[in-house]
């Protein structure tokens, strides 16, 4: 008999407020569950954290759309052989081009000019004459955009049109526009790699350029637009949901505010609490078993899509006792907002860096900044991938914001 289908669409907007009460439930019922998405598609959702773990690094589940019942068209195709979606050995030889450019040593060296841009970002901010902002607009999208690009060497005249592009890749209105994103970036980013072959520039796309022309780990010129493709989006997308996030954490909990507030030594942990309570990536991308896997008494067929559900795998009760509760000073190691095994992102150290700086110059900066909306009035994108909002209504005094400004 086909497994029963639960069809998360018809939850409508409950859902999309407060996935998690689902996810529990589902999670108390077994470890993997079939799906009718609010995207409109079928899939098989693993959840609970150990299952997480377990399938986030068995060998059967592959991230290689050759290896998926489902048919890419030709836009998705065009960037589907990146590191994201490589099985080994390619994936290997893919990351190991990039992991340099992403040590912990490396992204540290970065820490003046994220400090540069967040205090730029935090001025114009505090201009307001009214003591509001959309802090998605004033800080969360522009800075990881801007550390991205620069990373890579995206002219400042074109980091403009990535957003349309991102938002549309990741919070698509219908398959046409999703699929004209994916033509738009995929032949800006072949054109920007040809001007990296001409002249080159002291940047990771001309890194990357060099790589495969000089090395014996050559990259084609589809992995290069693939690269590019998911350094852009991962670089950029999920960080800007982790400050977002973050912040709407803290200032709807203001005990826990005010915790961080009195003890900023807290800061590196309450980031990791942020990661975990509400982190910016909702499930991990897709996964294809290659043969037919017994998960819990229940067969996901092969080629089937498979989902783990990051966000349900850090409010497990199993790992994180009291799991709801946001607290920023709890030993929040070991959640999973950032994937694990093979596919662990590789940015993540830059994304704790940028999270960390914004967060702290932000409550510095701003030391009565509170929520500029009722909570509930928010509106989450309706995506079950990446989890965000789509604004984030801010205020504070201006005269005291004035006062924490630097002397010029």
């Amino acid at each position: 008999m086909p497994a029963p289908v639960l069809d998360l669409a018809a939850l409508g907007d409950r859902f999309t407020l407060d996935p998690y009460p689902t996810y529990a439930r589902m999670r108390s019922q077994g470890p993997v569950h079939k799906v009718h998405t609010p995207d409109g598609e079928d899939v098989w959702l693993v959840v609970g954290h150990e299952q997480a773990r377990a399938v986030l690094t068995d060998p059967r589940f592959s991230k290689d759309w050759v290896n998926s019942s489902t048919m890419l068209n030709d836009a998705e195709a065009e960037v589907a052989g990146n590191m994201l979606e490589s099985d080994p050995p390619r994936h290997t030889r893919l990351r190991k081009l990039v992991a340099r450019e992403f040590t912990a040593r490396r992204i540290e060296r970065m820490r003046p000019r994220i400090q540069q841009i967040v205090d730029d970002l935090l001025d114009a901010m505090s201009l307001s004459p009214d003591g509001r902002a959309d802090l998605i607009e004033a800080l969360a999208w522009p800075l990881p955009i801007t550390v991205i690009c620069e990373l890579l060497g995206v002219p400042e005249q074109d980091r403009s049109a990535f957003r349309g592009w991102t938002d549309t890749l990741v919070f698509p209105e219908g398959a046409d526009d999703r699929d004209r994103a994916l033509t738009g970036m995929t032949e800006y980013l072949t054109g920007l790699i040809a001007d990296k072959r001409r002249q080159p520039d002291d940047d990771l796309l001309s890194a990357l350029v060099r790589t495969s022309e000089e090395d014996g780990s050559k990259l084609s010129s589809e992995e290069l637009v693939g690269m590019a493709f998911i350094l852009l989006i991962a670089g950029h997308e999920t960080t800007v949901n982790l400050i977002g996030n973050g912040v709407h954490a803290l200032l709807t909990h203001p005990d826990q505010l005010g915790a961080l507030r009195s003890d900023m030594t807290l800061l590196e942990g309450a980031v990791e609490e942020m990661l975990r309570y509400e982190g910016p990536v909702e499930t991990a991308t897709y996964r294809f078993p290659t043969e037919p896997v017994d998960l819990g008494g229940t067969v996901v067929p092969a080629g089937d899509s498979v989902l783990v559900v990051l966000a349900d795998a850090d409010r497990c009760p199993a790992r994180f006792p009291e799991p709801s509760r946001f607290d920023v000073r709890r030993d929040a190691r070991g959640h999973l907002a950032f994937g694990y095994g093979l596919h662990h992102c590789a940015g993540a150290p830059l994304a704790r860096l940028e999270a960390q700086i914004a967060v702290g110059s932000l409550l510095e900066r701003f030391p009565d900044l509170g929520l500029g909306a009722d909570p509930d009035a928010l509106v989450w994108y309706p995506n079950m991938m990446i989890r965000g909002l789509k604004a984030l209504p801010v205020q504070w005094s201006t005269a005291r914001a004035a006062a924490q400004e630097p002397a010029v």
